[in-house]
């Protein structure tokens, strides 16, 4: 434990450090799908990518409704794109070409150096592949490798995907706020989890093994499940 000269304890000393700078709006390129700038011009291929679903359950957690025409999309797209506080990005799928998903940096503290990873919405057509781990990771490395300490994500606590995406992506639960938001006309209970840097040189290896391409099949299948990368590295 670190004491002061009064004897009282305080945190671990950082005598080095300093702001992180503001992520770039900037491609991230992976294995199994790019990250690039979210821009309007992905409007018309996320609207079909989302249309798949057979309904809207989906977005049940999420702030916004389903958009369910071109118009919707745009104003869906560009709220985020306009946002000050949001970094977002468009989840590109390697083999078609085509975004398929949305994601965001936000609450981006610099200052302290701490991050989180929202709005993530994925398409029916990201479902059973390696693009939802994969976006996560590279979001992570880029963080990261800039210099923030801390990875946050939160999400509603009734939300069991979010919350089990999470745990396995390697997020430790932090706590529950309750009463936190107000959704949908509905009460939100809120979920943080997060990735310090200490632990991401563990939480890395285990996501890089897992998402490199010797660990798929030809069509896609994964040949061992992440949690076999955590325990044999």
């Amino acid at each position: 434990m670190n004491m002061n000269k009064y004897g009282q304890p305080v945190g671990f000393p950082l005598p080095d450090w300093q702001p992180a700078p503001f992520p770039a709006r900037a491609q991230l390129s992976g294995h199994h799908c790019n990250l690039l700038p979210l821009e309007t011009s992905h409007c018309g291929d996320l609207l079909e990518a989302f249309s798949q679903a057979p309904d809207d359950r989906d977005w049940t957690w999420l702030g916004a409704e389903q958009p369910t025409c071109l118009q919707q999309m745009q104003l869906w797209v560009e709220n985020k794109i306009n946002d000050p506080g949001l970094v977002a990005w468009a989840v590109v799928d390697i083999n078609s070409g085509l975004p398929v998903g949305v994601v965001c940096f936000s609450n981006i503290d610099i200052v302290n150096g701490a991050i989180e990873i929202g709005h993530v919405t994925w398409s029916p057509k990201m479902q059973r592949t390696a693009m939802g781990t994969e976006a996560i990771f590279l979001l992570l490395k880029n963080a990261f490798s800039l210099g923030y300490r801390r990875v946050a994500w939160r999400c509603d606590s009734l939300n069991l995907a979010s919350r089990n995406a999470a745990d396995r992506l390697g997020f430790k639960f932090e706590g529950r706020f309750r009463q936190a938001m107000t959704r949908k006309q509905r009460n939100r209970d809120t979920d943080w989890l997060s990735i310090i840097d200490i632990e991401w040189p563990t939480v890395e290896s285990s996501l890089s093994g897992w998402l490199s391409p010797g660990n798929f099949t030809a069509s896609g299948q994964q040949k061992r499940k992440l949690a076999s990368f955590r325990s044999h590295p």
